[in-house]
């Protein structure tokens, strides 16, 4: 995952060249998507009985590392409804509500059709984010 998100961009840019603080997220939640979130954070996300952003744990970043990847399993599990083909994720600074600005987004290797009772299972390592 390497796209980033317009508000994280205006929020980098305004940091490295303008000295304004940016606090960046601790643990950001992971969305999924039917359509491409864009920049913008515009794209269809998942609604359906059931879920709900998942909190991802990222390890820091050290010495000249430009790549980070979650440490634990990020899972949802569709109750009581589909919840459509899921072909993007996104990463935002809070669960649905609160400041909700997406940070990055990026396309799944290969779309998944989620349906009642399935399980979408991102496994620890395998997100990861990476600034080129």
């Amino acid at each position: 995952m390497s796209d980033m998100s317009s508000y994280l961009k205006v929020k980098l840019l305004n940091l490295t060249l303008n000295g304004t603080s940016y606090a960046g997220v601790n643990d950001p939640y992971v969305s999924l998507h039917t359509a491409d979130p864009t920049d913008a954070g515009t794209g269809t996300e998942v609604s359906g009985t059931g879920y709900a952003r998942v909190q991802a744990n990222f390890a820091a970043a050290t010495g000249t590392d430009v790549s980070e990847a979650t440490t634990t399993d990020t899972t949802w599990a569709a109750a009581g409804a589909s919840w459509g083909t899921v072909g993007w994720i996104g990463l935002w600074d809070s669960a649905i509500g609160g400041s909700n600005n997406m940070i990055y987004h990026t396309a799944l290797d290969a779309a998944k059709t989620i349906d009642t009772g399935d399980v979408f299972k991102i496994t620890a390592g395998n997100l990861t984010v990476t600034l080129a």
